[in-house]
């Protein structure tokens, strides 16, 4: 099959008599995109569930905070390289394609998950296991940024008007499958092994299933057919920075504002929970576990039906009462788990969390992507998705147990995302509806 020969519909959508139609059945399509954007996803959060492990292992310093600390902004650091790999494997996608950008960010977040494994801990060799820990998640944040552009797009452009609600849906469903295999993994192995053996060498396993699915990601991926990029547009068009930001600075703007509601809320809630349930309830790790599990689980179940809510409602009115939801629900929550701590009370608040937490996800991500016209949709939507979760997501864990240890207060990670929450209404108000729009 030929660039040219591939036929789109208004709106940039896939025709229904197309050759890629044809071809690839469209729930083939979403399924080849979600595995291995799950995979990719999972490789990058799996080091949440075991932050404090790692912690302990490579960062034993004084104080019962600290090593998860520095655990816990060792994993933030994987955000800071996003923002660059957003915007090179942007480009990229948006020019040579979306299959090779998707294809390039697997193997790059199979190498970080070898560095993982090769790690030695500061007891055998000081500091250069930390060191590379930190590689290994610069090197996984720089794949990472790439890969939510380009596959959102892909999914995005598989579309018609009036269904990308559920088709960008899945973006979301596979980051909730990512975590639920990480907590599946993990409860696995804490309960399993001893704790000895868990130190010792059961840590590794997550990060070797990562790096043992990644050829089953391109091979998934390797029957997908190309929709955008220099694959879709035989006129040669090519998407640059300077448009970007000067014809479309105002949706940036709000699309990072946007952001930063979302993922405080996601990395609070789907990966936080677990390090908290251990560090400030005092719970075994075998059992803080679950929250992760439970919460990815309500995300895999709803992502969809949230996405089709969005195409009948509408984006704007979904993302803003599922966000007054969790503005108002979030820190009785967290007032109602220090309380009644324990593992009925905890799986209870993470579960209505949740579940404001996936309607207001999803048709967040659906309308970043309808930000932007086909051309640059990979590369605007990498770029406001990565300046927005390079603080406020990849270092909410962190900021999240600082706020703890300063104000004396369990409750405080509530705090933080109620001030991010808010901040994310002001770039709702600044986009108008994209729910059945036509996009360029």
């Amino acid at each position: 099959m030929t660039p040219q020969s591939i036929v789109t519909a208004p709106g940039g959508a896939l025709a229904q008599d197309s050759p890629v139609a044809r071809a690839v059945p469209r729930r083939g399509a979403i399924a080849a995109i979600t595995i291995g954007n799950g995979l990719e996803f999972y490789d990058f959060t799996v080091y949440s569930f075991f932050a404090v492990l790692i912690g302990k292992l490579f960062f034993p310093v004084g104080g019962a905070l600290a090593p998860l600390m520095l655990s816990l902004a060792t994993f933030g650091v994987g955000f800071v390289a996003r923002p660059l790999g957003g915007v090179m494997l942007g480009l990229y996608a948006d020019r040579v394609g979306r299959k090779p950008a998707m294809t390039l960010t697997l193997l790059l977040m199979g190498l970080g998950s070898a560095l993982f494994v090769v790690a030695p801990t500061y007891a055998q060799a000081g500091w250069i296991g930390p060191v590379m820990i930190v590689l290994a998640r610069l090197v996984q944040g720089f794949a990472l940024g790439g890969e939510m552009g380009a596959s959102t797009a892909l999914l995005m452009e598989y579309a018609d008007d009036n269904t990308r609600g559920y088709y960008g849906s899945w973006q979301m469903f596979s980051q909730g499958l990512n975590v639920l295999l990480g907590s599946l993994v993990g409860l696995a192995l804490t309960n399993l092994l001893p704790a000895a053996a868990l130190e010792s060498w059961g840590w590794h396993v997550p990060f070797v299933i990562g790096i043992l699915v990644i050829p089953v990601g391109i091979y998934i991926r390797r029957h997908l057919d190309e929709t955008g990029g220099s694959a879709g547009h035989g006129s040669g068009e090519r998407a640059g920075l300077a448009e970007l930001f000067t014809r479309h600075g105002r949706m940036i703007v709000a699309g990072v504002l946007i952001t930063i509601g979302g993922t405080a809320a996601t990395y609070i809630v789907l990966h936080y929970m677990t390090s908290y349930a251990v560090t400030v309830l005092k719970m075994p790790l075998s059992l803080g576990m679950w929250s992760g599990c439970l919460a990815a689980t309500v995300q895999v179940a709803l992502a969809a039906w949230a996405g089709r809510l969005s195409d009948r409602v509408g984006r704007r009115p979904v993302i803003l009462w599922s966000r007054i939801a969790m503005l108002v629900l979030i820190y009785p929550a967290f007032m109602l788990i220090n309380a009644r701590p324990g593992l009925p009370t905890l799986l209870g608040a993470v579960s209505v969390l949740a579940l404001t937490l996936v309607i207001n996800v999803v048709p967040s991500v659906v309308m970043l992507s309808e930000l932007f016209p086909r051309r640059i949709r990979a590369t605007g939507l990498s770029i406001v998705y990565c300046i927005g979760v390079l603080v406020f997501g990849g270092f909410a864990q962190f900021l999240a147990t600082w706020l703890i240890g300063v104000t004396g207060s369990p409750s405080a990670p509530a705090l933080y995302v109620i001030a991010c929450g808010l901040v994310s209404l002001v770039g709702l108000a600044m986009v108008p509806e994209t729910a059945g729009r036509k996009l360029d």
